[in-house]
């Protein structure tokens, strides 16, 4: 695969950042920078601040984590960007902007691969994951773990989402994915590419009809004010990722590596914790609030339209069996 181009955009970016870190001071000895678009209270942020906070018992001192959350240094294309060229060490991001530099990144977000959040958990926690998390060092960054983004589910001004024919006509926004926009053409429905900034606006002014995600992002981006009927289609349970500049990583030592992958990896049930909770709170919130939320009694109707966009994105013997992997693992558990 081709490395990363840079755009015009994100080279001045690179230079901002670097700006901001500066007038922030210098990193005390050897501080990872990390970068974030969720706020400083959200699970991934406590979770990073965790994998500081192990890197710094078990080094001691020598290794620590300065997190800037919030999207204080751009948007997670842009940051990205800027990891592989190594001015920023770490970076949590969706899996979206990862799927176009390398294929494999698509596979967890595939609509209907997991049977449940449990499975998911499962099969990511496995060599599966790690194999996913490894095929990323070509492109300039190195896999560290998973983090929970729970099960996105469509939410719309319209009407109760329950047969894949309720989609047809329906204007949903979807992250600038092309396995995004796929999916929702599958359905019928007119795919819009948008920030996730911009949707609430959108919604009240009538520009998309509707948008899927999960429950603490409907809630915390107000998203339930316009758009009322939340049907738990369940139809994508994919996991976040963190990353580390590969230049970064190269300067580390074996037994640094191996420290720093460990306390990664030994972040993660706080973070699945945390979520856990944020998810039974926003659930709690809205459904005291008066939205309508529907089951849908048929998954496999929409797991059967849905069903061409495997054909699209598994198109190598490796996605093959790694697909094939996952779904034993459902059938096991």
């Amino acid at each position: 695969m081709p490395p990363i181009r840079f755009s015009r955009r994100s080279v001045v970016l690179m230079g901002a950042a670097a700006g901001a870190l500066s007038a922030c001071g210098a990193r005390s000895g050897r501080e990872f920078l990390s970068t974030d678009t969720h706020p400083e209270e959200y699970p991934t942020v406590q979770a990073v601040k965790e994998m500081g906070r192990l890197l710094s018992e078990r080094t001691d001192g020598r290794l620590g984590v300065k997190i800037y959350a919030g999207g204080q240094l751009g948007s997670e294309q842009d940051t990205l960007e800027i990891t592989v060229f190594g001015g920023l060490d770490m970076n949590r991001v969706n899996l979206a902007p990862l799927n176009s530099i390398e294929p494999i990144t698509a596979i967890p977000a595939l609509p209907f691969l997991f049977q449940s959040n449990e499975h998911m958990r499962r099969a990511l926690d496995s060599a599966i994951g790690d194999e996913i998390l490894a095929s990323m060092e070509p492109h300039g960054l190195i896999g560290l773990c998973f983090y929970d983004s729970g099960d996105r589910n469509f939410y719309n001004t319209k009407r109760p989402i329950r047969t894949p024919a309720d989609m047809r006509g329906l204007k949903i926004r979807v992250p600038n994915s092309d396995l995004y926009v796929s999916m929702i053409r599958a359905l019928g429905a007119d795919a819009t590419p948008m920030s996730i900034a911009e949707v609430y606006q959108a919604l009240v002014q009538g520009v998309i009809d509707g948008a899927e995600n999960n429950w603490p992002s409907y809630e915390s981006g107000r998203h339930f004010e316009a758009a009322k009927y939340y049907s738990l289609t369940q139809h994508v349970i994919a996991p976040e990722v963190l990353v580390m500049s590969k230049s970064r990583w190269d300067k580390l030592d074996a037994e640094e590596r191996a420290i720093v992958r460990q306390a990664a990896k030994d972040s993660v049930p706080l973070m699945r914790g945390l979520w856990d909770q944020r998810v039974a709170d926003a659930r709690g919130r809205l459904l005291a609030a008066g939205i309508e939320v529907n089951d849908i009694e048929d998954k496999a109707a929409f797991a059967a339209a849905m069903r061409p966009v495997w054909d699209q994105y598994i198109a190598t013997d490796k996605a093959r069996r790694l697909v094939s992997e996952i779904e034993a693992m459902g059938a096991a558990g």
